[in-house]
């Protein structure tokens, strides 16, 4: 594939470090976007990219460029997409995917016409020992699932406080960092819930920096998750079934977890990463591009869209709306 990235933030360096480590499997870095020159000059030239644009749009212009990273602020993410797409070019949109469900539904739609891929580049779910973990549950390793916990909370520097939470960018604990402990509910139990309770704290930015949140399921099955910004959480998670646990001291980077069978002696899986982590949804955006499909079949529409919806119940219950919620 060969990449161009629109947004220069750390996690579009983070990006393009992977792709530089790649080149051996085909892939390379072509391009990068920004809104100012001067930083798509400054960043093109640190990771060693060949052609810098602004704006954005400028960069879907390069007709080699057939694959899109794009590492915008949230609420940037639909008009990114929604752009490179029009432009003939596959999609890998960082998470949140976009900033609600109907934006979300808009871009499967339009890849689909289009015939060309797209996927949230929610890249934990590729991580080989979260491959791993699907396949316990699915043996019945510790029978049924009937609980999933999760937290993760961290402190900003103060140069990014405003954008990991100002409303104005669609920020805040659950679009931030929300997405992780849903999306890793939603690995173990992939059925949508039936209801929520939950508890928020709002910040001065007009969104939220704490919240505790309880889904329920049928047949008594249930899920927790912490989520904050401003306070620092271990990335831990547990998954209680009837006949075992399993526990991960980091989820995030889920480089080994413990499996203690009842009756049976525990065991730790170590599986680690072997570039940074993003390296296996890279290579999975390759392999769904070469069997002409318009999302992953292990990243589902249906698996984004469920995040999706979720976390628009919740906000609605908070009272957070964002700028553009309405734009599809």
């Amino acid at each position: 594939m060969k990449w161009g990235i629109i947004g220069t933030g750390e996690i579009a360096r983070k990006f393009a470090d992977t792709i530089n480590a790649m080149h051996n499997e085909g892939q390379s870095l072509l391009a990068v976007a920004s809104r100012s020159p001067e930083t798509a000059s400054a960043f093109a030239l640190s990771m060693k990219i060949p052609h810098a644009y602004a704006p954005y749009e400028a960069m879907l212009e390069n007709a080699q460029v057939n694959a899109v990273y794009i590492a915008t602020p949230n609420m940037l993410h639909f008009e990114n997409a929604k752009a490179a797409l029009l432009a003939g070019k596959h999609v890998l949109c960082e998470k949140p995917f976009t900033i609600n469900g109907k934006q979300a539904r808009a871009l499967y739609t339009l890849a689909r016409e289009k015939g060309l891929f797209i996927m949230e580049a929610f890249w934990i779910r590729f991580l080989p020992m979260l491959r791993k973990l699907r396949e316990l549950l699915e043996a019945g390793e510790i029978g049924t699932v009937m609980h999933v916990r999760s937290e993760f909370g961290f402190i900003p520097p103060d140069s990014l406080c405003a954008r990991k939470q100002d409303v104005a960018l669609a920020a805040g604990a659950l679009m931030d960092i929300g997405v992780y402990n849903l999306g890793f509910v939603y690995i173990v139990m992939p059925e949508r819930p039936t209801g929520f309770h939950s508890t928020v704290a709002h910040n001065e930015y007009g969104t939220d920096c704490y919240s505790a949140i309880m889904l329920t399921y049928p047949n008594g099955k249930s899920a927790s998750i912490v989520t904050a910004i401003g306070m620092d959480l271990p990335r831990e998670a547990a998954i209680f079934g009837t006949a075992g646990v399993i526990t991960f001291t980091n989820y995030h980077m889920a480089e080994s977890m413990t499996v203690r069978p009842y009756g049976r002696e525990a065991y730790t899986l170590n599986m680690p990463v072997e570039i940074n982590g993003y390296e296996y949804e890279v290579r999975e955006v390759e392999r769904c591009v070469q069997l002409g499909l318009y999302t992953s079949d292990v990243l589902r529409e249906q698996d984004s869209l469920a995040v999706l919806d979720t976390m628009d119940a919740l906000r609605a219950t908070w009272g957070i709306t964002f700028p553009g919620e309405a734009e599809a």
